[in-house]
């Protein structure tokens, strides 16, 4: 089994990001699902289950854990093999105490900074 990703097609910094990770992803470890599409998909009462799946990225592991926000991103950097021994310092004690809020902020002010998609790009 696949991870999956749910990310906001609308965004042009996650798009951007979602399409390099694929490219990077040698194995074809991760399934991108845009939000947009979400009701499309097995996935669809996901969105109800009061998650800020707007506000921040969220994985479900091959396992069926599910992960957010920053955590996710350590997670998929550890899926690739070219970002692997960066991901690994970002599991070091404290690092979320830095980057968790940093990743919420970006997350907070990527509209204002990169704008919207009138159209999400799924592709």
């Amino acid at each position: 089994m696949k991870h999956v990703v749910f990310y906001d097609a609308a965004c042009p910094l996650c798009s951007n990001a979602r399409r390099v990770i694929e490219r990077l992803d040698w194995f074809k470890r991760i399934y991108w699902i845009p939000l947009q599409e979400i009701e499309k998909t097995e996935y669809k009462s996901f969105i109800t289950q009061n998650r800020n799946v707007y506000d921040e990225i969220h994985m479900i592991t091959s396992k069926g854990k599910v992960l957010k926000g920053f955590d996710t991103v350590r997670r998929v950097l550890t899926l690739l093999p070219i970002s692997l021994p960066i991901s690994l310092l970002l599991y070091l004690p404290f690092m979320d105490k830095i980057f968790s809020p940093l990743y919420m902020w970006i997350s907070k002010n990527r509209y204002d900074w990169f704008g919207r998609y009138d159209s999400p790009k799924t592709q």
